[in-house]
């Protein structure tokens, strides 16, 4: 599967209001790899960002000046862009700038030219409700190296919010199994069926069942006769599995 992990900066927060973006930055993964096929761009807005805006990302006016418009770059992001799965961090600011700017084009909504949008905000809000769940945040609760983020730029948190990704999902990997260059796709591991396996069972020895028993005579000395495992099988001691 190929995915783009996105980001934006913007002049400031309203799209609607006349903000616009100023730089873009996209890092590929296909089958959850870092590729080194990204994507760069600084923009001229055509206005002034924001002092507040200043702050954050640093970028000055003066030295956006001379940079391609977002209409000269469209066809090159769309392209590269398209059908693949998109990673954004709090994707509803993004995608509303993405909007914006096709709009302005009379271009299609950012989502037709895509496969899908993933917002690891969202993700992270279901793993850790409570907490906070900025990029930074996530970058230290996962161990990612933000050290170098003095200030917000696209490309760089691109490449920290495509690690804090590949952290956020790991467990999904878990179950896959590496089959072969006859099954691969495109070097990605195909998921298997773990259904269509037989696992034994194997039962424990006499020696081990009465070894087994005589723990749970010492329980139900110490409980009172309030063992669990007598509860759950009145009676009779089951079958013991191996570990």
């Amino acid at each position: 599967m190929r995915q783009i992990v996105l980001d934006t900066e913007t002049t400031g927060l309203s799209a609607e209001g006349g903000d616009r973006i100023i730089e873009i930055g996209c890092v590929e993964l296909v089958g959850r790899k870092l590729t080194g096929n990204n994507r760069h761009w600084y923009l001229n807005p055509e206005r002034d960002s924001h002092e507040d805006a200043l702050k954050v990302h640093g970028i000055s006016n003066e030295f956006l000046r001379d940079k391609p418009k977002f209409a000269a770059i469209a066809d090159e992001l769309l392209d590269y862009l398209a059908g693949a799965e998109i990673i954004i961090h709090n994707a509803a600011f993004d995608v509303g700038f993405l909007n914006k700017e096709l709009e302005l084009l009379g271009r299609r909504a950012f989502k037709t030219y895509v496969g899908s949008v993933t917002d690891t905000l969202a993700m992270a809000k279901e793993m850790y409700p409570g907490k906070r769940n900025s990029l930074d945040a996530l970058c230290d609760r996962l161990g990612v190296d933000n050290s170098g983020r003095t200030l917000h730029g696209a490309l760089l948190d691109a490449e920290l919010l495509a690690d804090v990704y590949i952290n956020l999902t790991r467990g999904q990997d878990a179950l896959l199994i590496d089959v072969g260059d006859d099954h691969a796709v495109q070097g990605v591991a195909v998921k298997v069926d773990l259904s269509a396996f037989t696992l034994p069972v194997l039962l424990a020895s006499e020696q081990e069942a009465a070894a087994h028993d005589e723990v749970l005579k010492q329980l139900d000395k110490a409980s009172g006769g309030k063992t669990l495992w007598r509860q759950q099988t009145p009676g009779q001691n089951p079958p013991v599995p191996v570990a």
